[in-house]
């Protein structure tokens, strides 16, 4: 029988490419930038950091809560999430004229690189050595479907501030081509037997 959990990425590859694209994004952010440039590279990060902090707090957390060694990274993710969800906030509230906009995105940066640093070394880790290939899979597939439930009343929010946020960057191109190679694996993929 035919199964999408099978076809779809693990849920840590999920997140390590959610990090990826956050972090291009964050780089494609500088203060010479055209204000609505800023606005729209802004409005992409805040965004994919909003979604991306729902399909963990929902899907990952809950799974990892019980199996995590280290419980003082498990215990302040959920909270960063959350000091992440004020900065945000106040950062759309900005005028991107305003040098507190600049300083509010480096802000967001420095937080961010700190909870993908652990996350990364610890959490993903952990995952990997305590969940299955087949349970990474399926709870990738159902982070995958409730990603389009949070991403389809934004689309064209989304596609707008990106083209905006990213016209004339090879960076865009980078992001593109990683989609979709992505995108190709996790179709191509062999299942495993283990």
């Amino acid at each position: 029988m035919f199964s999408l959990n099978k076809l779809s990425p693990s849920i840590t590859d999920m997140i390590r490419f959610d990090h990826s694209h956050v972090m291009v994004t964050f780089h494609q952010y500088t203060r010479d930038k055209r204000p609505s440039v800023k606005k729209a590279l802004a409005e992409t990060i805040c965004d994919a950091l909003e979604i991306h902090a729902t399909l963990e707090e929902e899907i990952f957390y809950p799974v990892m809560r019980p199996r995590a060694h280290d419980q003082k990274v498990m215990d302040k993710s959920e909270p960063e999430h959350d000091e992440m969800r004020a900065v945000i906030a106040e950062l759309r509230r900005t005028d991107p004229k305003s040098p507190r906009h600049d300083e509010l995105v480096f802000e967001l940066m420095r937080d961010v690189q700190h909870h993908v640093a652990d996350e990364e070394t610890v959490l993903l880790p952990e995952a990997e050595q305590t969940l299955s290939k087949d349970r990474l899979s399926e709870l990738g597939a159902q982070m995958t479907k409730r990603r389009l439930e949070l991403v389809t009343p934004k689309a064209g929010k989304i596609a707008a501030n990106t083209a905006v946020g990213f016209s004339g960057s090879t960076a865009a191109i980078v992001v593109g081509v990683a989609s979709a190679l992505f995108a190709a694996r996790a179709f191509t993929r062999k299942p495993s037997h283990a």
